[in-house]
């Protein structure tokens, strides 16, 4: 099998991210070398990929799911809000510029060729390319300069599966809507209609299905059931849930309170601890969860100065200051540790300059303008444990005093039960995790042992598997492979609109 296939929403949040995932694993076990792409992608969550180049997570994820190492062709533009207007944007996994909404349309006719030429490398060297879109195609006011929806696909010629979310209702006005929106040589390259997260019986959708094809001349090449579990990392906050549920443990049980910041970045380092038998993970700006959690984490952002000074108005910054003094365990990662300290100097991402921190950590941080994005691994005399993670951040933290959390290299600092770390990622090593967590319950002075077997990283390949089935299950797959060798039908039809 050769070619590309675009996978578009009606709206954000439909499940692109998802369905486009489950067709990297459905070919990859069929044995075809396939990758993902998405040209432009405004999300918090990144990682570093191959080289030391920043993409988003989601596009690391569709990349397991395929079988492949992440690289930054996959991801070649990833806007990350660092604020309320402005964000960074950066090109083939490097900072490029800081752009409010209406300066980045400025950019993207030189940022066009660029993301043309990563398309063009991927398909050179894989058999299938399997895009994600953005949004969705039919946000006319931003269709001009477009260059990740219907924009990609008349450049490259892609044909587009159209995902809608019935779980939302509305999902045949949407997928009749987004169509008819598009003008119509646009329209020409919307092959296909995939229903996500259905629930009930499918005969009784039947009517609408067959309806929706006879109105657009397209057929619907699935219908997937809804299935509470989130299988591909979420790309922003919108997506935490307040309070993911316990799922038992061996003996005991920790319950963690996550700081929900504004500009919270790479949330998903707690997944593995929600994962983990026993534990509680919740996201939350209360005073009491900060009070009575058995611990408390500080998350990275992409704005640290902005979060901190809301941490302060919300009264959490009193919060955890009486939790440090009671001695109660507290993990600050990446921004969130910068918190801790007690000076930022930032001249980069607030431009604020001098700040107080809340003076838990004894250190001080500078923004420089150049990134660090690393992927690291040591060893933890605190926690007794080698480690790993990786880490992507402007700010500098120098230490004064207390003891390194990480003592090869020396990195990160622990005053008492409060721990800061710049390593995002460290939940995710297996032994790291669980001596975190038997520190925990020894502070706590509770009965608490974490599962000795459980494998973050055989998780997340279970659930690639299973999204892989849900796709093999669910969707006419032939009909899918069809699109992806022919590229865009002849003959489909218009659906016409009164245009200007």
């Amino acid at each position: 099998m050769k070619g590309s296939l675009l996978v578009a929403g009606t709206h954000s949040d439909a499940g692109k991210s998802v369905v486009t995932a489950g067709i990297c694993r459905w070919l990859a076990r069929s044995g075809v070398r396939v990758a993902p792409f998405k040209a432009q992608n405004m999300a918090l969550n990144s990682v570093v990929a191959r080289g030391g180049f920043e993409i988003g997570r989601a596009q690391a994820m569709q990349a397991a799911a395929a079988g492949v190492e992440p690289e930054v062709a996959m991801n070649p533009i990833l806007i990350k809000p660092a604020g309320n207007s402005h964000s960074q944007v950066i090109v083939m996994g490097r900072p490029y510029a800081d752009a409010d909404a209406r300066s980045y349309q400025g950019l993207k006719d030189e940022l066009r060729p660029i993301v043309a030429a990563a398309l063009v490398d991927l398909r050179e060297r894989y058999d299938v390319v399997v895009c994600e879109g953005a949004g969705s195609p039919a946000e006319i006011n931003l269709r001009a300069a477009d260059l990740t929806n219907m924009g990609l696909a008349r450049a490259a010629n892609l044909p587009v599966l159209l995902v809608g979310d019935i779980d939302r209702g509305g999902v045949f006005a949407s997928l009749l809507g987004t169509v008819a929106a598009l003008e119509p040589a646009d329209q020409r390259h919307v092959a296909g209609f995939l229903i996500n997260k259905f629930r009930g019986d499918e005969s009784i959708l039947a009517p609408g299905l067959e309806q929706v094809t006879a109105l657009t001349g397209r057929p619907v090449l699935g219908v997937l059931p809804f299935v509470e579990e989130r299988f591909v990392d979420a790309e922003d906050s919108l997506a935490v849930a307040a309070a993911p549920v316990d799922v038992g443990g061996a003996s005991g049980s920790l319950d963690v309170a996550v700081v929900r910041l504004r500009w919270m970045s790479n949330f998903t380092d707690l997944d593995a601890l929600a994962r983990e038998p026993g534990v509680r993970v919740r996201f939350t700006r209360s005073p009491v969860d900060i009070a009575r959690a058995d611990l408390v984490v500080l998350p990275g952002t992409k704005a640290t100065v902005e979060d901190l000074a809301r941490l302060r108005a919300d009264g959490l910054d009193s919060a955890l200051v009486a939790r440090a003094q009671a001695g109660d365990p507290i993990l600050g990662i990446c921004g969130g540790y910068q918190m801790l300290g007690a000076h930022i100097e930032d001249d980069v991402e607030s431009q604020a300059g001098a700040v107080d921190a809340l003076g838990l950590l004894p250190i001080t941080t500078t923004f420089a303008a150049a990134k660090i994005l690393a992927n690291v691994t040591g060893h933890s005399d605190v926690l007794q444990s080698a480690v790993g993670g990786y880490e992507i951040r402007h700010g500098r933290p120098v230490v004064h005093g207390g003891t390194p959390l990480i003592s090869d290299p020396v990195e990160g600092c622990v005053v008492g039960a409060t721990l800061g770390t710049s390593w995002h990622g460290l939940l995710e090593h297996d032994d790291a995790r669980r001596a975190l967590l038997r520190w925990v319950a020894a502070t706590r002075e509770i009965a608490f042992e974490p599962a000795a077997d459980t494998s973050f990283a055989a998780e997340r390949e279970r659930q690639l598997d299973a999204l892989g089935d849900l796709v093999e299950a669910h969707a006419d797959t032939e009909r899918i492979s069809a699109l992806i060798r022919g590229g865009v039908p002849a003959g489909l039809p218009d659906l016409l609109l009164e245009r200007a």
